[in-house]
């Protein structure tokens, strides 16, 4: 397999391992696959389609990541905005921030943006100096500033679905156990089990359906008349592009465990998935439904082979 080297929209990834520095940070595609993020699908509420698992979250999965690599921060959030500027302030003082989620359309330095879309961002906050803050964004933009006022509007993220936290912010991260990124990985490999067979654990709104329930009323949406614009928009722009390079990342990690049968399998998802782009892009629903309804059975395939290898490594 070839590995894909290139852009792609891993922030909340990318921005934990600038915090960890290159001598101690991972590839991304292990931080990734360690989030979880590459194991499911779900549909939230019935409209919104994410490859990601069923109940899972960018805050869940950072969480999740940091733990597997042996790490602590100090994960702070809530109080007024004179609060958490201040504490922001405080802590880039000690050393780079890792801030998230944002409303991503409210960051007034990249181009075109200025209007809440409800779109989750991760950035890494250098300083806060003089009434503006310093920052790295991942999404292509080093050394980026924003008033003070406007960062704290997009960093309230009242428009983020999944959290009903304000003014997140992770800093102080510490190793407190060394952790090889191989062990992380073969570690990691029953919570991945857990996602690909859906967990019950975690609040979903009505209506979300997970693995492949979700891909088979999505083919559905688009048989009885296609998807509406919006739908379609977010699997164009960004559903496809971040779990394709997911689902590549995660092969391209277990492979060298000689995990070689998940890996191929999630090998092939790429692929599959990779083939909705240009269908979601040019409005192709027949290509956009047949491509749907392929992928759909890989997922609980995927469980079932991997749950065998975590089975086979017990009994070791």
């Amino acid at each position: 397999m070839l590995t894909y080297i290139g852009s792609g929209p891993y922030c909340y990834s990318n921005s934990l391992a600038m915090m960890l520095g290159p001598d101690a940070a991972p590839p991304t595609a292990v931080i990734e696959t360690l989030t979880g993020s590459p194991f499911g699908v779900q549909l939230i509420g019935g409209t919104m389609p994410l490859f990601d698992p069923y109940g899972w979250d960018p805050e869940r999965g950072l969480d999740a990541a940091v733990s597997a690599l042996g790490l602590h921060c100090v994960r702070e959030a809530g109080g007024t905005e004179d609060e958490a500027l201040t504490r922001l302030r405080a802590a880039c003082a000690e050393g780079p921030v890792l801030a998230g989620p944002l409303e991503m359309g409210l960051l007034r330095y990249q181009h075109g943006s200025g209007t809440a879309i409800g779109a989750d961002h991760y950035v890494v906050v250098l300083a806060v100096e003089n009434n503006t803050v310093l920052l790295h964004d991942p999404h292509g933009h080093p050394y980026a500033t924003l008033p003070t006022p406007a960062f704290a509007a997009a960093w309230r993220a009242e428009t983020v679905p999944y959290t009903d936290d304000t003014y997140v912010m992770r800093s102080a991260f510490a190793q407190e156990r060394t952790v090889d990124p191989a062990d992380a990985l073969r570690q990691s490999l029953p919570g991945a089990v857990r996602w690909l067979a859906g967990r019950d654990d975690l609040p979903v709104p009505p209506g979300t359906l997970g693995g492949a329930a979700a891909l088979e009323a999505l083919a559905d949406q688009v048989a009885e008349g296609g998807l509406p614009s919006e739908t379609r928009d977010l699997l164009a722009s960004f559903a496809v592009q971040v779990g394709v390079r997911r689902l590549h990342d995660a092969a391209a990690c277990l492979s060298p465990l000689g995990l070689t049968t998940p890996a191929a399998l999630l090998a092939e998802q790429s692929r599959i998935l990779g083939s909705l782009q240009y269908p979601a892009a040019s409005g192709d629903n027949q290509a956009l439904e047949a491509v749907l309804r392929q992928l759909a059975p890989t997922y609980e395939r995927l469980r079932a082979t991997l749950e065998e290898a975590v089975v086979q490594g017990t009994s070791r």
